[in-house]
C-alpha cells in the first residue's frame, strides 16, 4: 500500500498521507518518537542536527543521517551518506521500502521501531498556481492552498522551512494576493540586525533615545502601516524583545524607543524561520504565547528535494530570466534535467537559481551538481570525503552570507564554536 495518494473530493483535490511512527527503542534517546504524516509533510530527517525532525544524541549518528519519505510505493528510508550507516537487520541499506513487515531499523548504534498507523491524514491541494509561482508537486500545491486561505484574511502567518526554499517570495506573493496589495510590503531580517538595534528597527525611536539617535525615526511597523510586515528569521529575535513584539501584535500599536505615547497601526504580519520554533518553545528560548500568536496560519514550505516535479520548470524560468534569448532545449537537454532532478539541493531553490544563472552566463555548472565522475566511480571513501569537503565549504559560505560576513554570527547559526568555524574556513581556503 502506498503512503500517499491524490484524489478528488467535493470539488477539491486532496492529498492523503498514510500515518506512521518511528520510535527509539535503544540508544541515548530511548522513548523519543516521531509521528509521520500528521502535518502534511511527506518527508522527515533523522540526525543529530538541531533542525532534524527526529533529533538524536547518539555520537555514532551523523548530522543528517537518513531521510524518511512517503510516496506511491509507501514510506521509504534513504541513507544520506552517513558515516556508520542505516541498517535493516544485518543489511546496510542505501534506500529501502518500510512496510507492515518492517519492525526494526538502526541508524548508527540507535535502534528504531517502525510502525504503520491506521488511517490517513487528508490535506487540500490547490488546483492552480498561487500567482505566478511554480508548483506542480503535491507538497507545493498544499502550500498554495494554505496561502489562498491566508490571502482571504488578515490572520498572522508563520512560514517554516529550510533556508533557500523561497519563504520571502511566498510572503510577498501573499501580500499581493491580499486586500492589502496596494499598501507597503516591508521586510525585516531579524537575524541580520545587531541585538541592540532590533527594537529600534521594529518600533522606531525618538531623537535622543540613545547615543547616535540624533533624530526621530519610524520603525518597520510604522513603515508597514496599511500593508504587510514580513519578519524573516523570527527565531533569531532576542528573548527580551519577544514580549514587546507580542504586545504589538495583540494591541496593534507600538511605542517608539524613548517615546511617551503609543501609535495605533493597521499591519498584517507574516513571519518566517528555518528553525523549529516548537522545539525552541520547549527549550524556553522562544516564548510560547508569541509562538501561538504568530502561528495562526502555519505553513510548512517544502524543500526542493520534496518537489522534484518542479525542478525542470523552475530551471526553465530562471534560465529565461537570466538569458531571455537562450534556447532552453539547448541549455537544458533531458540529460541535464535528469541530473538536476537527482541532486539533493541542500541550498534548495536559491541554489538551483544560482546554478542556472551560472549555466546561462558561462555555459557550465561548476558545482556539486555536476561532480559525478565519468566512467567507473572512485572508491567509496574517496568519493565521500570529496562530497563532504564540498558540503563543508558550501555550508560555511552559506552561513557567512546569511550572517552578513560576521564569523561569530555564522558560527552561531551553524551551532558550532567560533574556533571550529575558523578551522573549517582555513581548511577550505575561505578568507
Amino acid at each position: 500500500m502506498g503512503a500517499t495518494r491524490i484524489f478528488r473530493r467535493a470539488e477539491r483535490t486532496v492529498l492523503a498521507v498514510r500515518r506512521a511512527e518511528v520510535r527509539v527503542v535503544r540508544g541515548p534517546d530511548k522513548g523519543r518518537a516521531l509521528v509521520l504524516g500528521d502535518d502534511g509533510a511527506t518527508s522527515a530527517i533523522i540526525g543529530t542536527e538541531a533542525d532534524a525532525d527526529l533529533v538524536l544524541r547518539d555520537d555514532t549518528v551523523s548530522q543528517r543521517h537518513a531521510e524518511l519519505r512517503a510516496g506511491p510505493l509507501g514510506w521509504t528510508i534513504r541513507d544520506l551518506g552517513s558515516t556508520n550507516g542505516t541498517w535493516l537487520g544485518d543489511a546496510r541499506v542505501i534506500e529501502a521500502v518500510l512496510d507492515e513487515r518492517t519492525k526494526r531499523l538502526a541508524v548508527g548504534e540507535t535502534e528504531l521501531a517502525w510502525k504503520l498507523l491506521d488511517g490517513e491524514i487528508e490535506h487540500a491541494l490547490a488546483d492552480r498556481p498561487f500567482g505566478d509561482l511554480v508548483g506542480e508537486a503535491p507538497q507545493m500545491r498544499r502550500t498554495f492552498a494554505l496561502l489562498e486561505e491566508a490571502a482571504r484574511s488578515d490572520a498572522t502567518v508563520l512560514l517554516e522551512g529550510e533556508s533557500g526554499t523561497g519563504k520571502e517570495v511566498l510572503a510577498e506573493r501573499l501580500h499581493r494576493a491580499s486586500a492589502r496589495a496596494a499598501g507597503p510590503f516591508v521586510v525585516v531580517d531579524c537575524g541580520a540586525i545587531a541585538a541592540g538595534l532590533v527594537e529600534s528597527e521594529l518600533f522606531g525611536h525618538e531623537a535622543g533615545a540613545f547615543t547616535g539617535a540624533d533624530r526621530a525615526r519610524a520603525g518597520a511597523f510604522e513603515e508597514a502601516d496599511g500593508g504587510t510586515l514580513f519578519l524573516d528569521e523570527i527565531g533569531e529575535l532576542p528573548l527580551p524583545l519577544q514580549p514587546k513584539l507580542l504586545r504589538a501584535l495583540e494591541a496593534r500599536e507600538v511605542k517608539r524607543v524613548g517615546g511617551a505615547r503609543s501609535r495605533p497601526l493597521d499591519v498584517r504580519v507574516v513571519a518566517a524561520t528555518h528553525r523549529r520554533l516548537d522545539r525552541m518553545v520547549a527549550e524556553k528560548s522562544f516564548r510560547e504565547d508569541l509562538y501561538y500568536r504568530l502561528a495562526v496560519i502555519r505553513v510548512r514550505v517544502p524543500s526542493l528535494r520534496d518537489r522534484v516535479e518542479d525542478i525542470a520548470p523552475l530551471a526553465r524560468r530562471f534560465l529565461a530570466r537570466a538569458r531571455p534569448d537562450a534556447d532552453p532545449a539547448a541549455l537544458l537537454p533531458p540529460s541535464l534535467v535528469a541530473l538536476l532532478e537527482r541532486y539533493a539541493w541542500p541550498g534548495n531553490v536559491r541554489e538551483l537559481r544560482n546554478v542556472i544563472e551560472r549555466l546561462a552566463l558561462v555555459g557550465e555548472l561548476d558545482t556539486a551538481v555536476d561532480a559525478r565522475p565519468v566512467g567507473p566511480p572512485p572508491p567509496y571513501h574517496d568519493a565521500r570525503e570529496e562530497a563532504l569537503a564540498r558540503f563543508e565549504r558550501d555550508y560555511c559560505l552559506a552561513c557567512l552570507e546569511a550572517a552578513g560576513g560576521v564569523v561569530a554570527q555564522a558560527a552561531a547559526r551553524a551551532g558550532i564554536s567560533r574556533q571550529m568555524f575558523h578551522r573549517l574556513l582555513k581548511k577550505h581556503g575561505v578568507s
